[in-house]
């Protein structure tokens, strides 16, 4: 637990990634296997779930350190973050525990989940006991369920290619999919012998990077392909020994969730993996939110299976017969995923995804003024030389995606982030004009500079005019430009309208309330789309 408390720090501490990594090969190379199994699975982002409600923790805190509850709420809102404010209160223990992260882990918090509240409170206060603030902190982030460090996945693919020299792209494969954070797991993730695939694991997804510069600058258009970029979920389906398994890119097994994908995957020579994107698809299609209502749902039945009808939209084949042929280059397993597809009787559930039949790139620029009115996103554009990467590299493929919607909002509710911003208020909620009031309409946490989210921040703390738990309604003074990348009606949200991925494109200070735009307008936007 010692070592581990020091790494969480040294990863804190830096956001230069080749420290990040470095820190990370050094903790595995002298790491047991049964804490670096542990280790990797908190690193990579996999957590357990709240083990204790988060009053009860401060409660147990404020016992523990013998301060009141007005003076620990300011504390709270003063740090922010549950787990640092407990780890600041607590009095000196004077004691480090050098017993393993296995034994803290295994034998001290899943067994938590259990025991009733009691056992919960005594366990937790003899834990403060023998640790000291460092080590409390990170045991309290594994109690709340917040553990987060800043530290992706591919870091520590990075670290562990390092520590072990087996290809990154080898361990990147064997993270993915279901595992358990064993010894035995740790030294399989190690292990030279690269022939190991599971039966059900999928490849690690080769992801694009934004357009960079003018279509001019990839060269002839000839060495590439355009395909429509569609608004769906990032899949793998994979058919092997007589099994099929759907994984989506947040490494989820989805197989359950699209039983017509997995009846027409049966039908799939043994040996295929196919890469490509989940759509709401009917003749063509349909709204994201349409998929979202599935997503939703614990089961599935008849009536919404029929409402909302899913297709793979294949755009890659990554093995056939077997045999990864992801080195091979893309137009050699695209000819063969045509083939395919067009030699497997799905009933119209993985279909190909249609390239961009442009002759040079002032075809393609048009194909990309089209995409919109398309239902699409915008376009890939994918070298005909290139293999299937792992994670996100420039030079094979690139994303260009249209232009987003915009239109400037009032800041309305704000709360706190998390990790970093856990003390500032990040999170903000914005509202337009609606017969002379403002609605909520979209929530967005991301595209301010460090500076502006400090003094929006500090306008915030000043003009806070109520408070609903975590969230504090504001003076209406704030205008921001706000962009998302598609809009659908929705009767779930108050102002009628949902977007997909909202985002803070500039803080309008030219601009007073009364300038922001009106849901009329938003209206407009859904009407030229057809919506």
């Amino acid at each position: 637990m010692k070592r581990f408390a020091e790494l969480y720090a040294e990863l804190d501490e830096t956001t230069k990634t080749g420290e990040k990594v470095d820190a990370l090969a050094a903790y595995f190379s002298a790491a047991p296997p049964e804490d670096a199994a542990w280790a990797v699975h908190f690193l990579s982002g996999r957590r357990p779930k709240r083990l204790i409600a988060a009053r009860k923790l401060a409660a147990w805190a404020m016992e523990a350190a013998d301060v009141p509850e007005w003076l620990f709420d300011e504390c709270y809102d003063s740090v922010g973050d549950l787990a640092e404010t407990i780890s600041l209160l607590l009095p000196d223990s004077g004691a480090s525990s050098d017993l393993p992260l296995r034994h803290w882990v295994e034998e001290r918090l899943l067994p938590l989940r259990g025991e009733d509240e009691a056992a919960q409170r005594g366990e937790v206060q003899r834990a403060w006991s023998e640790l000291d603030g460092p080590q409390a902190y990170v045991w309290n982030k594994l109690i709340t369920g917040s553990f987060r460090v800043g530290v992706s996945q591919s870091l520590v693919v990075r670290a562990l290619s390092r520590v072990s020299g087996v290809d990154e792209s080898a361990v990147a494969h064997r993270l993915m999919g279901a595992w358990d954070p064993t010894p035995r797991f740790y030294l399989r993730l190690l292990a030279a012998d690269t022939s190991d695939a599971d039966l059900s694991r999928p490849y690690p997804f080769f992801l694009a990077y934004a357009l960079e510069g003018e279509l001019e600058s990839l060269g002839d258009a000839r060495e590439w392909q355009a395909e429509w970029k569609w608004d769906g979920i990032r899949s793998q389906v994979i058919r092997r020994r007589g099994a099929t398994f759907i994984w989506s890119r947040g490494e989820e097994l989805i197989t359950e969730r699209f039983p017509e994908l997995a009846h027409a995957a049966a039908l799939l020579p043994d040996g295929t993996v196919l890469d490509g994107e989940i759509m709401p698809w009917r003749d063509g299609p349909l709204p994201f939110a349409q998929l979202q209502r599935r997503i939703g749902r614990k089961t599935l039945g008849p009536k919404i299976l029929a409402e909302v009808p899913v297709a793979l939209l294949a755009y890659d084949l990554l093995e056939t017969d077997g045999v990864d042929v992801r080195e091979q280059p893309f137009a050699w397993r695209r000819a063969r995923l045509e083939e395919l597809v067009r030699a497997t009787p799905s009933a119209g559930r993985i279909l190909l995804s249609p390239a961009v039949h442009a002759e040079d790139w002032d075809g393609v620029l048009q194909a990309h003024r089209d995409a919109r009115a398309r239902a699409a996103e915008g376009l890939m554009l994918k070298r005909l030389d290139a293999p299937y990467g792992v994670g996100r590299r420039k030079g094979g493929w690139w994303k260009w995606k249209v232009e987003p919607f915009t239109l400037d909002a009032v800041l309305i509710y704000a709360q706190r982030g998390h990790g970093r911003r856990a003390s500032l208020y990040t999170d903000y909620t914005f509202g337009v004009w609606k017969d002379g009031e403002l609605v909520p309409f979209a929530k967005a946490y991301s595209g301010l500079t460090d500076a502006e989210i400090r003094k929006v921040d500090a306008f915030v703390r000043r003009n806070t005019l109520q408070r609903f738990g975590p969230v504090r309604t504001v003076k209406p003074e704030l205008v921001f430009e706000l962009a998302f990348e598609g809009i659908q009606r929705s009767p779930r949200h108050k102002s009628g309208v949902a977007v997909r991925f909202p985002r803070m494109l500039r803080w309008r200070t030219d601009k007073k309330p009364e300038d922001a735009d009106s849901l009329e307008t938003i209206v407009g936007m859904l009407e030229a789309e057809g919506r």
